[in-house]
């Protein structure tokens, strides 16, 4: 009788010790996992708009690169697909430029800066033909939106730039969700040529 007592009473303390044991850990886990969100910088205004920039950005980025140079002036209008009107579309070159413009369009009135010489609608400067050119032209057009984006607080999102037409998160959402679509039209195209897109390469399509 009296070992099952001693048995008992070990039984007891063990189980006791084991919870303890995993109470300190779910409570060192939890403390640490509260740490690392402190150390993180709260999300702002900016800050959402600015991954979201990012993330277009690397995209479209990555397209333009993968056409290759004796390809970039293509246009679905050279394959005579029977039944299609792809008449008078944008060539690649044309998608790419027509999305760097577009970032000028809707960017400098948030930061206040001109638009660069050449620019006079929505095709972009008539001078830039190779493939750099183009590429660079995108490059510093996205740049752009990054300086726009830094600018944005949860106290002007609201307020229409001077110059502007629309309210400064509007111009910035919209920035975002152009180059999306463009960017679809560009995934086409290099489909058009056999070409993979970067970012669904490694994936099942």
């Amino acid at each position: 009788m009296k070992q099952a007592r001693i048995f008992l009473l070990l039984a007891v303390l063990i189980f006791t010790a084991a919870v303890w044991v995993r109470s300190t850990e779910s409570t060192s886990i939890a403390s640490a996992s509260q740490a690392q969100k402190s150390q993180q910088p709260p999300q702002t205004v900016a800050s959402s708009v600015e991954r979201q920039l990012n993330t277009i950005e690397k995209l479209v980025m990555e397209a333009a690169d993968a056409m290759p140079e004796d390809k970039f002036n293509f246009s679905p209008e050279s394959l005579n697909i029977p039944g299609a009107d792809y008449k008078g579309v944008r060539t690649f070159a044309g998608q790419v430029k027509h999305v760097a413009t577009s970032n000028y369009f809707i960017w400098s009135p948030v930061t206040g800066d001109k638009l660069p010489t050449g620019i006079k609608d929505g095709n972009g400067p008539e001078d830039l033909k190779t493939k750099a050119e183009i590429m660079n032209f995108l490059k510093d057009s996205f740049a752009l939106g990054h300086k726009a984006t830094a600018t944005l607080t949860a106290q002007n999102m609201l307020q229409i730039p001077e110059n502007g037409k629309s309210t400064r998160l509007y111009l910035a959402t919209f920035g975002v969700a152009h180059a999306y679509d463009h960017y679809g039209q560009m995934v086409e195209y290099l489909r058009m040529n056999g070409i993979v897109p970067p970012a669904s390469r490694g994936k099942s399509d």
